[in-house]
């Protein structure tokens, strides 16, 4: 089974190559539901008592592709794309991946890699498990995609539903607040009101499609019937009466709005900065209706989750011109001199200006985006020692570190030949003292991948996506000081054939804790 590299770009974001190759498996038989053995019991098959139709009725038919994956399997990227299996889910307890992916939105994976491999997990079109007796799993994957900023990605997915339950509704809806198409389900909740009893909802959707004495009509059942929270009380009334809210005095914001309530707050002029909201509500500012500095600490915070990806960033850091010092604008400045420095050619412009925005981009938490946009320009060009050994770091956690690592071999700083050896997936020679876990990470190359005794047997049982998480998990309390589950991480990736991102996570997790020491 191929794992074929993909750029894999969504709506309005994208993700990292996924470059991989499993390890050949032999097949029991061309198809494998064939493969019986030989010594199996024969099938019996027993005649219906009663044979014959009861009424003349044509019964209904419900039209399903015949290798569709379901609703709980509904995906963005098919194997063809992703060469993942379509059993990535199906072996494994839906109550066990749920807890899992609970987990995962509340603390993502410590490094870039292994945070776009969780993405692709969460957007792949696979079997749900065979437990499975609703929507519940594809409800702990979207959520998962929404906790980590990945709201564009997110609604696709749900779009591609068809049919949605009130618990997907409420999901649905809320990602559509963010990104300003709620419209479209509101004419949806008017064709089918059962699917929310929220009153908020209705009431925000009544005025949407005009009816305002509708929505003022469930505003006042609802006040008299104690159904509205008091923040939502105060909160529509504004909404409601113009002339009430332009009197009253602003209102205390909440320190965890809902989405409804986000918007809201912004329909009453008093709209919430999103900066110490969930990463979802960066979204919002993406378009720069806030401002340029608002947009800016927004796709600072959702590259830093890996929710869109560098020429996004660039993009915005290269909107204007910065027209004040101090803090974000020393970033953006720093970054837009380098860009001159480097598109004009001058080795002393760029040494200078790649000394001068290394360390903005770290305090950022954003060398990885800024490697991939530029490293590959940086190879080859005659800069400064230190210049040169930052070119060399860019290079090898960007997507190019392999043909990067090829001219670090016999590089005589001992911390760049030992990355460069895990960059061409060998065991390093030598241990440097100051790379954070070397001798965990150098021993996950020391010989042939396996992954560890609980996990090599899961993908056999149709569990893959399930040892994948594990992995996740593992390689996280590794970084944290485990160094043997550290070990055990990689090796289960290398062994589930994702050499390419063992390499990477193995690489950006020595280079980050590096550039973190130096701060």
């Amino acid at each position: 089974m191929q794992i074929k590299p993909s750029l894999l770009i969504l709506a309005c974001t994208a993700w990292p190559a996924f470059a991989q190759q499993q390890p050949q498996e032999q097949p029991l038989s061309a198809i494998d539901w064939l493969a019986v053995p030989q010594n199996a019991a024969p099938v019996v098959v027993v005649p219906e008592a009663n044979p014959v139709a009861q009424s003349a009725t044509v019964p209904e038919v419900e039209v399903q592709s015949l290798d569709a994956p379901g609703v709980g399997g509904v995906g963005l990227l098919p194997g063809s794309v992703t060469g993942l299996p379509p059993s990535l889910w199906r072996g494994s307890s839906e109550s066990d991946l749920i807890a899992a992916l609970d987990l995962l939105q509340i603390r993502r994976p410590s490094v870039p890699a292994l945070t776009g491999l969780l993405h692709i997990l969460m957007l792949a079109e696979a079997e749900p498990p065979s437990s499975a007796a609703g929507d519940a799993f594809l409800n702990a994957r979207v959520n998962l995609l929404y906790r980590h900023g990945l709201v564009p990605p997110a609604e696709a997915l749900m779009e591609r539903v068809g049919v949605l339950t009130p618990q997907l509704f409420d999901l649905a809806f809320d990602l559509a607040l963010l990104t300003g198409t709620d419209e479209a389900l509101c004419a949806v909740l008017s064709d089918a009101p059962n699917l929310s009893t929220d009153l908020p909802t209705r009431i925000w959707c009544a005025t949407r499609s005009g009816d305002y004495s509708h929505a003022i009509t469930i505003y006042q059942t609802g006040v008299a019937l104690g159904q509205l929270s008091d923040l939502d009380t105060e909160l529509l009334l504004r909404f409601l009466d113009p002339e009430y809210a332009e009197d009253a005095e602003p209102m205390p914001p909440p320190v965890r709005p809902t989405p409804l309530q986000f918007r809201l707050f912004e329909a009453i002029g008093e709209a919430l900065p999103t900066t110490p909201l969930p990463l979802s509500f960066a979204v919002v500012e993406l378009s720069g209706d806030s401002g340029w500095r608002a947009q800016l600490q927004a796709a600072e915070r959702l590259a830093r989750a890996g929710a869109i990806d560098g020429n996004q960033l660039l993009g915005v850091y290269t909107a204007q011109k910065p027209a004040a010092s101090g803090g974000i604008w020393d970033r953006v400045d720093a970054l837009q001199r380098f860009e001159t420095a480097l598109t004009r050619g001058t080795p002393d412009a760029v040494s200078s200006a790649l000394e001068q925005v290394w360390p903005q981009m770290r305090a950022a938490g954003l060398l990885v985006p800024f490697s991939n946009l530029f490293a590959s320009r940086l190879q080859g060009l005659s800069l400064s020692e230190r210049a040169e050994t930052i070119a060399a770091t860019a290079g090898l956690l960007s997507d190019g570190y392999e043909s990067v690592a090829q001219d670090l071999a016999a590089s005589p700083d001992p911390n760049l030949a030992f990355l460069a050896s895990l960059a061409r997936g060998q065991k390093p020679t030598r241990i440097p003292a100051d790379v954070p876990h070397a001798a965990a990470l150098a021993e996950a190359w020391s010989d042939t991948a396996q992954a560890p005794g609980e996990l090599a047997g899961l993908p056999g049982q149709n569990r893959l996506g399930e040892a994948l998480l594990s992995a996740i998990r593992n390689f996280d309390a590794g970084a944290s000081g485990n160094d043997a589950e550290l070990t055990e991480a990689l090796r289960a990736l290398r062994a589930f054939g994702l050499e390419d991102t063992a390499r990477r996570a193995a690489l950006q997790l020595a280079i980050l804790d590096m550039e973190g020491a130096r701060r």
